[in-house]
C-alpha cells in the first residue's frame, strides 16, 4: 500500500464501543497513520474541528447523535464538508442505509464485520486522494490553473466513483489507476514547478 510515513495524515475513527475502536486501530495501524478516537458524534464535531482529517470512518448505530446526524453535521460546515465519510454499520441496515448515507454525502459504505484488506484499501485510497489535494493547493500558481482544474476534475470523478458504493475488485483496480494518473499528473506539475523555480 502506498503510504507517506514522513508525512502521516490523521484518520477520524469514530465508535461508542471500545472494542471496535481497537478493532480499527488494529487494521489501519499498519498504515502508519496518526489515529484519533472519538467516542460519540459530538466528540467528532469537536474533533474535526480542532484538527484536519483525509478521512472519517463512522459507526452508524450510536447512542445520542448516530451516524447519520453526525455526517450531516459534517457535511454542513464550511471547514469540514469535504472530508470523506465512510459510514460502517451491522448489515442490519441493508438498501436504506446505504441510501441515507449516500443522500447525505458519505463517500462509501462498510458494513461488519469488516474485512481488513478491503478497510485498507479503501482508506488508502482517500489518503492519496488527500495528500495529493493537499500538494496541489500548496504548490498552486496562477499559470498552473489549467492544469489544476483538470486535475481537481479528475479528483471529482474518482470521490464520484467512491460515492456510487462498493465497488467490486476489478473495479477498485480501474480506481487505483485512476489515483495512479493523478499522481503522475500532480508529479509532472511539481516538477515543472521545480524546473521554473
Amino acid at each position: 500500500m502506498n503510504t507517506d510515513l514522513a508525512n502521516p495524515c490523521s484518520i477520524l475513527i469514530v465508535d461508542d464501543m471500545e472494542e471496535n475502536l481497537i478493532a480499527f486501530e488494529a487494521v489501519l495501524g499498519p498504515l502508519h497513520q496518526h489515529l484519533v478516537r472519538a467516542r460519540s458524534g459530538e466528540q467528532a464535531l469537536k474533533a474535526m474541528l480542532r484538527q484536519e482529517f483525509a478521512v472519517v470512518l463512522l459507526d452508524v448505530r450510536m447512542p445520542g447523535m448516530d451516524g447519520f446526524e453526525t455526517a450531516a453535521n459534517i457535511k454542513r460546515l464550511d471547514q469540514t464538508k469535504d472530508v470523506p465519510i465512510i459510514l460502517v454499520t451491522g448489515t442490519e441496515g441493508g438498501a436504506d442505509y446505504a441510501y441515507r448515507g449516500y443522500a447525505i454525502g458519505a463517500a462509501d459504505f462498510i458494513a461488519k464485520p469488516v474485512d481488513p484488506w478491503v478497510l485498507r484499501t479503501k482508506v488508502t485510497v482517500f489518503l492519496d486522494l488527500h495528500r495529493k489535494t493537499r500538494q496541489l493547493a500548496m504548490r498552486a500558481t496562477g499559470t498552473d490553473t489549467d492544469r489544476l482544474t483538470e486535475i481537481a476534475q479528475q479528483l471529482t470523478e474518482i470521490k464520484q466513483l467512491l460515492r456510487d458504493g462498493p465497488q467490486p475488485e476489478p473495479d477498485m483496480a480501474a480506481l487505483a489507476d485512476r489515483v495512479a494518473e493523478v499522481e503522475r499528473a500532480v508529479g509532472t506539475l511539481l516538477l515543472g514547478r521545480t524546473a521554473t523555480e
